[in-house]
């Protein structure tokens, strides 16, 4: 429905202007009943709606309606599956719908910068290629329904230390390469209806003021459509947040933050311009939610709960599994042990906690799935609120181990070890779950351990156990997920979205992640994640993107459309990917790219295309990537753009990024003449990598009798050769005996700068 936007402001007062850009309360918009201006509700989370009940408690944590709990996105991301996650979007669409919901907050997007963060079971990737495109499918499913989504939390916030107030100092190419990156992509593919700024600052400003991050960046150069909502109670200043770009605050300040709005108008510090630009703003995505709104929708509860274990056995990785222990028999005498095959840890602490329309019993669904011939039973192991062992839960559980010709221990962690609000201090499991495994690993060496975690944990007891599953927090369904895999009923195909640290010391931020007071400097750069691993040679535990399978696969035949491409063409390139084994099976193709003499320090290798593929035994299929500029590129900070250098890349195809199978090299020319102006400190030797400049370098040397040729230095010069290579123009006039003058530099300059 067309409206007049306009009109429809110029009939407002400034007080309802102004209070449109505050919360009702803590979930719902204000409206203008006057105007037909309705008030619309908004909700976490994520990976499930958390709707509070009326009457329920203020911040509407611990009595919401039941819905669907699906994996969280640390599994989620680890499915590396477009479609399916935004199937899952489309269900948690349709359960707003049903609720009167018009937008959902989430996914969350902020990049793992470090497992510490006691918040990344909610966040997708320490890859921003692969969170942005998992994100843009999340709400490109969500908004199919006619909900909004809310992408968050927006930027450089990754930690829950100190998140209200610390001050993440990033260089620009690292936020733009990195923590941006995370978001862009799913902003310009899909146009959440929001963007949800972040608590923390950045570089010296707090987010919700930050008008270059929210108006520069993410309106102006993304083409942002919708508004930006602050996290709750991540407002410093209103009018000065409003005037950078945050429309709405959330939650209600009971008026404080309208006050504020109206008294900055008046004075003349806030044109009233801006605060009609963000009512606009508001106005449309209020009437699109109340346009869209499906009145007596209903959603088949048991339909999304079996959603909701495909999306879980399509995220759980087989991180080990020695001497092809899984998939197990379905006879014999199997011990399950551990509380937590008891009481499930299947989503994460804080703000996204959902109340689930049901929750499988793990150790129900592996007596299903093994069936009549095999003997279950089980044991305890530990208890989930304490780290100390007790001394006859572990004998239970050890004897209960030495009569099963297989065990199945369930480990992880408790939610009192990683939650929304405090980080993670350490990798460990509990004292008591690490003593445990090693108990039982020597009772019974057919051991089969499954976590349930949300971020890495380390593994001092790996080799003890022959099989490792990663079932992440798998949601509702996890019970039947897991005992799909466990069993063979489905073959694991999920990759880590993560790498896995052999040790707390090996990650990147090591020396600095939690920062000094509110300062929190991200000293390592571009390099988070694998990229810091591949560029220290460091062994992770488990690589960025492994993942094993019941089956086999091989890559063969990696081919370009082109061996040279311009940077403003695409390239596409085509791999054959075969089952070689004899079940069916999906494949998880990732390509990695490397400029291989690259101006700047980049990583060895990134991420820039996947695709998971399904195959039956024997069969193979081609699969396509198509690379574009930004594929080959990396952030300028003088240019203040994205730069593509013309020289070699290598195209590297691998099932890990530590498992190359495949590489090429493709020739990239760069279109854009990226020059910067010629100062008196500028180097000879890069004005002699400028094809257009080289030839007035040549002529002043040649003139320079007085300095020499290098080739007439005998052993001297390569030192000779080395020493023009990173001489400043300046020098020339101290080298040339009198024959250069500063007169005679400036028209040098002069000649260098002009257009060529």
């Amino acid at each position: 429905m067309e409206r007049n936007y306009d009109q429809l402001i110029s009939q407002m007062t400034l007080e309802e202007k102004a209070g449109m850009c505050s919360g009702l309360d803590f979930w719902r918009l204000k409206g203008v009943e006057r105007l037909g201006i309705p008030s619309i509700m908004v909700t976490d989370g994520p990976h499930g709606l958390r709707k509070q009940k009326e009457g329920g408690d203020h911040l509407g944590i611990f009595n919401s309606v039941p819905a669907t709990c699906f994996p969280s996105a640390a599994g989620v991301a680890s499915s590396w599956d477009r479609e399916l996650i935004e199937m899952m979007g489309k269900a948690l669409g349709e359960e707003c719908q049903a609720e009167d919901v018009a937008i959902l907050l989430g996914p969350g997007a902020n990049i793992k910068r470090s497992p510490l963060c006691g918040r990344n079971f909610e966040y997708l990737s320490e890859d921003p290629f692969l969170s942005s495109e998992m994100a843009a499918h999340h709400i490109r499913g969500v908004q199919s329904q006619g909900v909004g989504t809310s992408i968050k939390h927006f930027a450089a916030n990754n930690q829950e230390h100190r998140r209200m107030t610390s001050d993440s100092i990033v260089d620009e190419r690292t936020l733009r390469e990195i923590y941006l990156a995370s978001f862009e992509g799913a902003v310009k593919k899909s146009q959440p209806w929001t963007v949800m700024c972040s608590y923390n600052q950045v570089n010296g400003t707090f987010v919700s003021e930050n008008e270059y991050l929210l108006t520069d960046i993410l309106k102006e150069e993304w083409g942002h459509e919708g508004f930006v909502v602050s996290d709750w109670g991540a407002v410093n200043e209103r009018a000065d947040a409003l005037s950078a770009g945050l429309e709405l605050e959330m939650p209600s300040s009971a008026g404080a933050g309208e006050q504020k709005i109206i008294e900055a108008v008046r004075s003349g510090k806030l044109p009233e311009e801006k605060l009609d630009r963000a009512v606009e703003r508001l106005l449309r995505i209020i009437f699109k939610a109340a346009d869209n709104k499906q009145h007596g929708v209903a959603y088949d509860a048991e339909e999304h709960h079996q959603l909701a274990r495909i999306v879980a056995r399509e995220s759980m990785v087989l991180l080990k599994n020695e001497n092809d222990l899984l998939p197990l028999a379905k006879e014999g005498r199997i011990a399950v042990i551990g509380a937590l095959a008891e009481s499930p840890r299947y989503q994460g602490s804080g703000s996204s906690r959902i109340n689930p329309t049901k929750l499988e019993d793990i150790r129900e669904e592996i007596r299903i799935a093994a069936g009549n011939s095999a003997n279950v039973v089980y044991a305890k192991g530990y208890e989930l609120d304490k780290d100390a062992a007790v001394a006859t839960l572990v004998d239970e559980a050890v004897q209960a181990a030495g009569t099963a010709d297989v065990v199945v221990l369930f480990a992880g962690l408790p939610d009192r070890y990683e939650s929304e609000g405090y980080d993670r201090s350490h990798l460990r499991l509990p004292d008591n779950q690490i003593a445990l495994i090693e108990a039982v690993a020597k009772a019974q060496p057919n051991l089969v351990v499954v976590l349930s975690n949300g971020s890495p944990v380390d593994m001092p007891w790996i080799g003890n156990a022959k099989a490792v599953l990663e079932a992440y927090l798998g949601g509702q369904a996890l019970g039947g997920a897991i005992a799909d895999l466990l069993f063979g009923d489905a073959n694991p195909c999920g990759k880590l979205a993560e790498t896995f640290p052999a040790r707390l010391e090996d990650t990147s931020s090591y020396l600095f992640y939690f920062g000094e007071e509110d300062r929190v400097e991200y000293k390592e750069g571009v390099f988070v994640g694998y990229r810091y691993y591949d560029k220290k040679k460091i062994e992770p535990l488990f690589p960025f993107g492994h993942g094993l399978s019941y089956t086999s696969f091989t890559y063969s035949a990696l081919t370009f459309a082109n061996k040279s491409i311009r940077d403003d063409e695409t390239l596409d390139v085509q791999v054959t990917v075969k089952n070689t084994g004899n079940r069916a099976g999906k494949e998880i193709v990732q390509l990695y790219v490397r400029e291989t003499g690259s101006r700047v320090i980049r990583p060895e290798k990134e991420l820039k295309g996947f695709a998971k593929v399904e195959l039956a035994p024997g069969e193979e299929k081609k699969v396509t990537f198509t690379l574009d500029q930004r594929s080959f590129a990396y952030y300028d900070v003088d240019l203040k753009d994205w730069r593509v250098d013309s020289g070699s890349f290598e195209i590297m195809i691998g099932k890990s990024s530590r498992q190359i199978e495949l590489t090429d090299t493709v020739m990239v020319e760069a279109t854009k003449v990226y020059r910067k102006n010629a100062t008196r400190n500028t180097t000879i030797g890069d004005l002699m990598a400028d094809p257009a400049r080289r030839p007035i370098i040549e002529g002043i040397l040649q003139q320079q009798n007085s300095m020499g040729d290098a080739s007439d230095h005998g052993d001297d010069s390569e030192m000779m050769e080395a020493i023009m290579e990173n001489m400043p123009l300046r020098a020339l006039i101290n080298f040339s005996g009198g024959a250069m003058t500063e007169e005679h530099l400036d028209h040098i300059l002069s000649a260098l700068n002009a257009e060529h």
